[in-house]
């Protein structure tokens, strides 16, 4: 083997002529994505990843009938007097509470991809600034809605029986997802916020348990003390358990959905725009 044979090849760089200069700064651009397209482009990303590992429906699926089974009947008879009178006051409650609780696996979502080096790409990108955030949302919002049709299609098995009928139950499951949507945002923030998943667990986990239970979801807020009872009822989980409770009931939930919606309003902007300004400071 000759010193010839052993040299390292050299590539020779050809410098750009003219024409070829004048050909890229020509082409049209391709168009930037809207706003939706680039959303929705990311909330596919999400279902893919469902997809991919099919073990994330665990907390949609098995979860929410562990939690309808274990209040019904650990509970139905010692404050209805039967389970199945009972579930007609729980359901709708144990449906807000159940995927209130899975709202905050968005956070650690997030706090993954920051993990792996994810979102350094997503913002060197041409998008919507907001595009991967709101994707994570929407992705998450496929989640929801499964657990609803679960959780619904349990009691029904159960002994429920909307007195709204399909039409109540649709509109409590829409108030329900667009109250997520907006709580979401919290966990976004806390995603991007903390350094680690236990972090963004524990402090999730912190918040809402005792927002969950402290609520009407499972007992009608005046049997408890008055000091308690004055909590419960400026709960913001009380407000969406009241108004999912009342369209399921076929009525009409007046002050507490307007409360629900001036809340949900409140916490996409305060929450949302802590969101985005700690992403693009990340």
């Amino acid at each position: 083997m000759t010193a010839q044979d052993t040299a390292p090849s050299t590539t020779e760089l050809k410098t750009p002529t003219s024409a070829d200069l004048a050909q890229v700064f020509t082409t049209e651009r391709p168009p930037r994505p809207s706003a939706w397209a680039a959303s929705t482009t990311f909330g596919w990303r999400a279902l893919l990843k469902i997809k991919h590992v099919p073990e994330q429906l665990f907390d949609v699926t098995l979860f929410p009938i562990m939690m309808t089974l274990m209040f019904t009947y650990l509970f139905g008879g010692a404050l209805a007097g039967s389970p199945t009178d009972y579930l007609q006051f729980f359901l709708p409650g144990i449906l807000v509470v159940s995927i209130v609780m899975i709202t905050m696996y968005t956070g650690l979502a997030v706090n993954t991809d920051i993990e792996k080096g994810v979102f350094d790409r997503f913002r060197t990108l041409p998008i919507w600034r907001p595009a991967p955030m709101v994707g994570y949302l929407l992705g998450d919002g496929f989640r929801y809605l499964i657990a609803s049709v679960v959780i619904v299609t349990m009691g029904l098995i159960l002994g429920y029986r909307p007195a709204g009928g399909v039409t109540g139950v649709l509109a409590g499951v829409a108030v329900l997802l667009l109250f997520c949507f907006a709580l979401s945002w919290i966990w976004t923030m806390f995603g991007l916020l903390l350094r680690s998943e236990k972090s963004v667990m524990g402090v999730s986990m912190m918040l809402i348990m005792p927002l969950s239970f402290l609520s009407s979801a499972y007992v009608d807020p005046s049997t408890m003390p008055n000091w308690l009872e004055a909590f419960v009822n400026v709960n913001p989980i009380t407000f969406a358990v009241d108004s999912v409770r009342a369209l399921m009931n076929g009525d009409w939930p007046g002050t507490d959905l307007l409360w629900l919606a001036i809340l949900g309003a409140g916490l996409i902007a305060v929450f949302g725009a802590a969101t985005m300004r700690l992403y693009n400071r990340k």
